[in-house]
């Protein structure tokens, strides 16, 4: 069994979308300082990294982070490779066959470290819609936002998240080749959260 991590590591000074907190990890307690163990400060936002959406994040009405069904982000999953900087619904039909979790790998997965890129690529939304008339429970993206940057409207976003569709962000496909995997993604159990970082990994069959 070949296990592949597709999650971005959270540290100190790594990209995070405009307007979202910087991340600040900060050792309290030291060993080497006299402490009887290691403790540290995690502060970082809610869609730092590798991260989930739920409905709640732009619905008050939809569910949280912790209400979302567990079955959604675990099972079989189809990473695609699109190219170009909008993903289309021409682009994807009939690519998909009966696929319940999409992951897309666009040129986003060689963007590499540094700062933040307003150039990635994103989900057009009538490939968002194409993915909910087939019954798909997630979809994920390589970079932080499955969004065009600065979108008015958020339509992407609101048909996903509207229709129950769980949204991945920032996943790290760099590494992966299309195919069919397993897929394990799971957020942290936050009450009323409007997102989580998660730890999610491929399976191969």
């Amino acid at each position: 069994m070949k296990i592949h991590d597709i999650t971005m590591t959270i540290e100190n000074g790594m990209a995070v979308y405009p307007g979202d907190p910087g991340v600040e990890l900060t050792r309290e307690k030291r060993i080497e300082d006299g402490d009887s163990a290691n403790l540290s400060r995690y502060c970082l936002g809610s869609h730092t990294g590798t991260h989930m959406d739920p409905p709640f994040h732009f619905n008050t009405d939809g569910a949280t982070i912790d209400m979302l069904p567990l079955g959604s982000m675990v099972g079989p999953a189809l990473v695609l490779e699109v190219p170009g900087d909008e993903i289309t619904r021409s682009a994807i039909e009939g690519n998909l066959g009966k696929a319940e979790r999409v992951l897309f790998k666009t040129k986003n997965a060689h963007f590499g470290k540094g700062g933040f890129r307003q150039d990635f690529a994103y989900l057009a939304e009538d490939a968002a819609l194409y993915l909910v008339e087939l019954g798909v429970m997630l979809v994920g993206i390589d970079y932080l936002s499955i969004e065009k940057f600065h979108s008015k409207t958020h339509a992407v976003h609101r048909t996903l998240l509207h229709n129950r569709v769980v949204v991945v962000e920032g996943l790290d496909l760099s590494g992966v080749g299309p195919g069919r995997y397993d897929l394990i993604c799971l957020p942290l159990r936050i009450k009323g959260g409007d997102g989580s970082p998660v730890r999610a990994i491929l399976i191969e069959p």
